[in-house]
């Protein structure tokens, strides 16, 4: 059998993840390989590690990425300090707080829910009287919740969970790179972000953060992997009281050694993927994080008028919605999956849906780093625009394209009256 070169076709993509790479991410990646302990490896990784302290806004030690999709970031985080029994708070407001609770009951925590309806988001001062109630060892709270399109307010949870003794763990898969976030300033302990997202950059790596608070603690429950482990590291390990970390690839205190001078092997780093993480971390510091944090609302606004002036409903809270997604209440009389198709197949455009009670409900249109751009804002109403009249839907033709130039401060031309 005779298979065809690899040809993807080009697409506008406007979900919430995976987004459009921005070009020079995919030129790093063509950079020419090198052994991940060369010198010259070694330096892009210290690189990788200030840059992300820059863009977490933290003056953290720890701050790396680990090798795999976002979710292997968040537990990594979570298993590395979870002991059985310990009680862990998670305040749920769509489908990633029940990922958090998930895996938090995998490594035997006892998990204690709070729950709001999806669309909506918790008043800090809830969570904090429900952290005093169950004094909790662990927070565990998603910050930019994909499938709800809504943003949870933080800047006072973290200093509770501070004055409680808990740790305040965050899931910023969705917002870093895209909305503001201050760990150290919101006393945030540990988080994790997402590269395929506001980094543009491809889905692989999950950049994480965490404080002294967390390194004291993984360090009394570290293990290191037995081929590689010198005399010294299995003395320690006899004197420990805690139960080491259960996951090895998972091991935030093995991964600290790999990334930390000793230089450690732990696995083969994904050295394409680095390249790709360094370049959309540069690209990120180079606009400016509150260049790009304006960028990301500037568009949002045109994409949010064009949709209303279109005659469409945008669903949730406006109060507290996620600047990165927006979310359309799907009219009644149509059936999403086939606009959703029609986008796809006729003008090369993705949109997404969700999951769990807003199923079928709702489209969810990401404006999310390199895809957060004027020509896709404007493609995507236009399309959508057509695909709606097309299944028979009650719009305002020709609104949509001319509120969203509005919103984008384009001049309107008139010819001059002859006499």
């Amino acid at each position: 059998m005779t298979y065809r070169d690899l040809n993807t076709p080009i697409r506008t993509i406007m979900t919430p993840g995976p987004v459009e790479v921005d070009p020079r991410v995919l030129r790093a990646m063509s950079t020419p390989i090198v052994g991940q302990f060369d010198p010259a490896f070694t330096a892009i990784m210290n690189e990788v590690m200030e840059m992300l302290r820059q863009t977490f806004q933290t003056k953290n030690k720890w701050a790396f990425p680990v090798d795999g999709t976002s979710r292997s970031g968040i537990e990594a985080m979570l298993c590395s300090i979870i002991e059985p029994g310990d009680n862990v708070l998670v305040p749920i407001f769509g489908r990633f707080g029940y990922l958090l609770t998930e895996i938090c009951e995998r490594y035997g925590a006892e998990v204690h829910t709070m729950e709001c309806p999806w669309g909506e988001v918790f008043e800090e001062e809830q969570v904090i009287k429900e952290i005093e109630r169950i004094s909790p060892k662990i927070v565990a709270l998603v910050h930019g919740e994909t499938s709800t399109g809504r943003m949870q307010p933080m800047t006072k949870i973290g200093h509770a969970c501070r004055q409680a003794g808990a740790l305040f763990i965050v899931d910023a898969v969705a917002s870093i790179g895209g909305v503001e976030i201050k760990v150290d300033e919101w006393e945030i302990d540990g988080i994790v972000g997402g590269t395929q997202k506001c980094l543009s950059v491809p889905s692989g790596m999950a950049p994480l953060t965490y404080n002294e608070r967390i390194e004291e603690l993984i360090r009394a429950r570290k293990k290191v992997e037995r081929g590689i482990s010198t005399e010294g590291d299995r003395e320690k390990e006899g004197l420990r009281s805690k139960p080491f970390i259960k996951s090895n690839y998972l091991d935030l205190s093995m991964l600290q050694d790999y990334w930390g001078p000793r230089r450690l092997n732990h696995h083969t780093e994904a050295t394409t993927m680095l390249y790709a993480l360094r370049e959309g971390l540069r690209i990120v510091l180079e606009e400016g994080l509150e260049y790009r944090f304006e960028r990301h609302k500037h568009h949002e606004s045109a994409l949010i008028k064009g949709l209303e002036a279109m005659g469409l409903q945008i669903f949730g809270n406006p109060a507290c919605k996620l600047p990165t997604v927006t979310c359309v209440t799907i009219p009644s009389e149509i059936d999403g999956e086939s606009v959703r198709r029609m986008l796809l197949d006729e003008f090369g455009i993705e949109i997404a849906s969700s999951f769990g009670p807003l199923q079928g409900k709702i489209w969810r249109i990401g404006t999310m780093g390199y895809s957060c751009r004027k020509e896709n804002i404007l493609h995507t109403l236009s399309a959508l625009e057509a695909v709606l009249i097309r299944h028979g839907t009650d719009i305002q033709p020709g609104k949509a394209l001319q509120a969203a130039l509005d919103s984008y401060g384009v001049q309107t031309f008139r010819k001059s009256a002859q006499h």
